[in-house]
C-alpha cells in the first residue's frame, strides 16, 4: 500500500488493528457530529492564494515557553497509544525528539512516565485529567516535575465521559467486551505478536506505578468512570497552580469566556479543543471556536488548537485561525499503528512539506507571518 496522506495511513491502521482499538480510537461521541465537523469546517476553510513574493528561505521554527521547536506541531496526549504499536508511547516520543517537536504523554498511557522519560532528548509534556483521587495527581505531578517535564497540559473537558456507541459495538465495551477483544486479537495476527505478545505490560503505567499494582485493560474504563470529578471549579484547582513549578496549560477550552477564566486562573497556554468531537456531540468544532477565543487572548497567552487536523495545510489554517501551536491526535496514532516510529516521522515529513508549499504559495517566509490577513473573505 503507497503512503502519502494521513488518511492512507488510517486505512493501514484500519487493517493492522483489532476493531475495538481502531474504533475506539477513530470514533467520538453520540453521532458523532462534531467530530465530523472537526474536519469538514476546518477543511472548508480558505487560504489566499499569493504570487511573486520571494518566499524561498521559509522558517518553520517557532518557541513555545523558552524552547525552540522545528515545527509549530505537537503530539497530543492519547490514552492508551502505548496498545497501537509496541511500547507506543516510546516509539512516538523517539519520533517527536527526532523531529524536535514536543511529545504530550497522557495520564493514562500505557508506558509510565519514568520509560517515556528515559527515551526523550528534550523535556516531554505531561496531560492530567481532573480526578476525585487529589493523591494521584500530586504524586503524578512530582513525578513529573522530577523525571524533568517542565509543561503540564491540563485536561478540563472531560469531567465525566461522552457516550462513545461505537466502543460498546465495537468490543471495547459492552457485553462480553474480554472475550470479544481476544477473538478479534487472534484474528489481527501482526498486531497479536507485535503488540499483544512483546508489547507486554498492557497497563496504565502511570497509575500502576501510583497504586503499586497493575492497571489493566479491563480496569481502564471502570476506573476512569470512578475518578473523574463533575463537581469541579475553577476555585477547585488552585492547588494547581500553587504546588506546579512549571508551565501551565488548560486543555479543553471551547468558549471566549472560559479562556478569559483561564487567563484570569494565572494558564500559560490553552488548548482549544472539543476533545477530539468525544465528548459532546452539537459542541463546535475548534475551527468554529477558534477565531472568537484568539480574538479574546491572543497575545495575552499561548494558543494551542487541535481537532480534525490530518495535513501540513490544515496545521496552516489552523494558525491563520489564531493559534500558535498545532496539536495532532489521531492522525499520529494512526501512522504510529501502522509502522511505528518511522510511520510518526513519515508523517510529519509529509506534513512539514505540506507546510512549506502552504507558505510559499500565500507569501510568507515564517510561520510567524501566518494569520488571519492570509484567509479568503
Amino acid at each position: 500500500m503507497i503512503i502519502s496522506s494521513a488518511t492512507d495511513f488510517r486505512e493501514a491502521a484500519r487493517r493492522k488493528l483489532p476493531p475495538f482499538l481502531f474504533h475506539y480510537l477513530d470514533g467520538g461521541a453520540g453521532a458523532e457530529q462534531t467530530l465530523r465537523s472537526n474536519v469538514d469546517d476546518l477543511q472548508s476553510i480558505k487560504l489566499r492564494q499569493r504570487v511573486l513574493r520571494g518566499a524561498e528561505q521559509l522558517d518553520l521554527g517557532v518557541e513555545l515557553f523558552g524552547e525552540r521547536y522545528a515545527m509549530p506541531i505537537a503530539l497530543a496526549p492519547i490514552g492508551l497509544a502505548g496498545m497501537y504499536a509496541r511500547r507506543g508511547e516510546v516509539q512516538a516520543v523517539r519520533a517527536a525528539c527526532h523531529r524536535n517537536i514536543p511529545f504530550i504523554q497522557s495520564t493514562v498511557s500505557v508506558c509510565p512516565l519514568s520509560e517515556v522519560a528515559a527515551q526523550a532528548s528534550h523535556p516531554i509534556w505531561f496531560q492530567l485529567y481532573v480526578l476525585k483521587d487529589r493523591a494521584f495527581m500530586r504524586d503524578v505531578m512530582r513525578r513529573a516535575w522530577e523525571l524533568g517535564s517542565t509543561t503540564l497540559v491540563f485536561t478540563v473537558d472531560m469531567p465525566v465521559p461522552g457516550a462513545r456507541y461505537r466502543d460498546a459495538h465495537a468490543g471495547m465495551s459492552g457485553p462480553n467486551a474480554p472475550l470479544r477483544r481476544m477473538v478479534q486479537a487472534m484474528l489481527h495476527p501482526r498486531w497479536a505478536w507485535d503488540v499483544g505478545v512483546f508489547g507486554r505490560p498492557h497497563d496504565l503505567g502511570n497509575i500502576s506505578a501510583y497504586r503499586g499494582s497493575a492497571t489493566g485493560l479491563a480496569d481502564y474504563i471502570g476506573w476512569l468512570g470512578e475518578n473523574f470529578d463533575p463537581g469541579i471549579a475553577w476555585q477547585d484547582l488552585e492547588w494547581i497552580r500553587d504546588e506546579w513549578k512549571g508551565k501551565l496549560v488548560i486543555k479543553g477550552i471551547l468558549d471566549p469566556d472560559d479562556a478569559r477564566d483561564a487567563l484570569a486562573f494565572g494558564a500559560d497556554g490553552i488548548v482549544v479543543s472539543n476533545h477530539g468531537g468525544r465528548q459532546l456531540d452539537g459542541a463546535l468544532s475548534t475551527a468554529q471556536a477558534l477565531p472568537i477565543i484568539a480574538e479574546a487572548v491572543k497575545g495575552k497567552m499561548t494558543i494551542f488548537a487541535d481537532g480534525g487536523v490530518r495535513t501540513g495545510t490544515d496545521v496552516f489554517r489552523m494558525l491563520a485561525l489564531g493559534a500558535d501551536g498545532v496539536l495532532i491526535g489521531r492522525a499520529f496514532v494512526y501512522a504510529l499503528a501502522t509502522a511505528g516510529q518511522a510511520g510518526v516521522e513519515r508523517l510529519l515529513a509529509i506534513m512539514e512539506k505540506d507546510l512549506r508549499t502552504n507558505m510559499v504559495l500565500t507569501g510568507v517566509k515564517s510561520v510567524r507571518e501566518i494569520g488571519p490577513h492570509l484567509l479568503a473573505r
